[in-house]
């Protein structure tokens, strides 16, 4: 495309309430106006949304098999992307929604972290040159047998990406409740700073540790196409924060994710083998050095259930992992609970964060 469409993705949080999705369809009508583009636009489900379907499927089956549950939430997202299509519609604005049966991706079978197999930019490609707005639910595909998959945890970012390296975007938009990435999370650890240019590398270590920034996989694909991820608020003006690309600064930042858990087996055999069926199976996991321990990051699993279903050896939940990250050096500290995650976090923020306080006050 000789002026590719602009590639934007809304976090669930931009959909607080019916009037936000109006709201939006009005500042995206006014940017086709100034731009004289289409726009490809990846949304998330409103917030609690997916949480809900969750405990229904759970109410009837406590372990819902991993297609039902790829099937079911990925449903939170759709009508999220229905929604934007109709306020655009009303805005006077050409929308449709691509959603993941129709989007031209095609994964493995894994249903709950698929991996992408292989891309068809002709629906997206067709839908683009008919319309102003292209709507896709986030985290959506199909197997080979048509089947609905899931791309995992914060997987609106992935399908953001895709859709940037199918219609060969320079940069890709990502809207959130915060305009960028963080020393640490803002909502939990005070004093926090911004970080206003991000390598592909660091952030791809952020993701795989628990921070709650991008979707790893995500990450990886706009490096490999030259992709500038831009992160911005998700209200007007949208403030840009954060560009991840090629080039950053020196980082240092703590990681708190209170959804990540660390499982202690009875030997390092049986931790490497646990480590290799949830890589398997495209659960973010870290194994830890100096113990048979192996991080389980972002959740969004049901533990027991799985090490039944792949014949894993037995674990305990030894707590929750606190990650001091110094350039390309992660570190890695164990919590007892959630609020004690949380104080450590804070304590090593603090740390990492005086250095920096003493060169200002010079």
């Amino acid at each position: 495309m000789s002026n590719p469409p602009a590639v934007l993705k809304f976090g669930g949080s931009s959909f607080r309430s019916p009037e936000a999705y109006a709201d939006l369809a009005r500042a995206l009508s006014e940017r086709i106006a100034a731009e004289r583009r289409p726009l490809a636009v990846v949304v998330s489900a409103m917030p609690g949304e997916t949480e809900r379907l969750r405990e229904r499927l759970q109410q009837v089956n406590p372990h819902p098999a991993d297609p039902s549950v790829a099937g079911l939430l990925t449903m939170a997202d759709t009508v999220s992307a229905h929604l934007l299509a109709t306020a655009l519609h009303r805005a006077g604005r050409r929308a449709t929604v691509l959603a993941g049966s129709q989007l031209g991706l095609t994964t493995d079978s894994t249903y709950m972290w698929a991996r992408v197999r292989e891309v068809d930019p002709a629906p997206l490609v067709g839908a683009l040159a008919e319309h102003d707005v292209v709507v896709i639910p986030g985290g959506q595909a199909v197997d080979a047998h048509n089947r609905p998959t899931w791309l995992g945890k914060n997987s609106s970012d992935l399908s953001a990406l895709l859709v940037a390296a199918v219609v060969g975007a320079g940069e890709c938009e990502i809207h959130s409740d915060v305009d960028g990435i963080y020393s640490a999370d803002p909502n939990l650890v005070t004093g926090t700073r911004l970080l206003p240019a991000v390598s592909y590398e660091v952030a791809t270590a952020l993701s795989l540790h628990g921070a709650k920034v991008l979707h790893r996989r995500a990450v990886r694909l706009a490096q490999q196409h030259g992709i500038a991820i831009v992160c911005r608020h998700n209200r007007a003006p949208f403030p840009a924060g954060t560009t991840i690309s090629a080039v950053g600064s020196p980082t240092e930042a703590v990681i708190v994710n209170r959804r990540s858990v660390v499982l202690g087996y009875q030997d390092d055999a049986q931790a490497d083998l646990a480590h290799a069926a949830f890589h398997a199976q495209g659960v973010d996991t870290t194994r830890l050095e100096g113990a048979p321990q192996v991080a389980v990051i972002g959740g969004y699993l049901d533990l027991e259930e799985f090490q039944r279903r792949h014949h894993l050896p037995p674990a305990r939940v030894e707590g929750i992992p606190v990650c001091e990250v110094h350039g390309s050096r992660v570190t890695t500290h164990l919590a007892p609970d959630e609020y004690e995650a949380v104080v450590l976090a804070q304590r090593l923020h603090d740390d990492i964060a005086a250095p920096a306080r003493r060169l200002t006050s010079v």
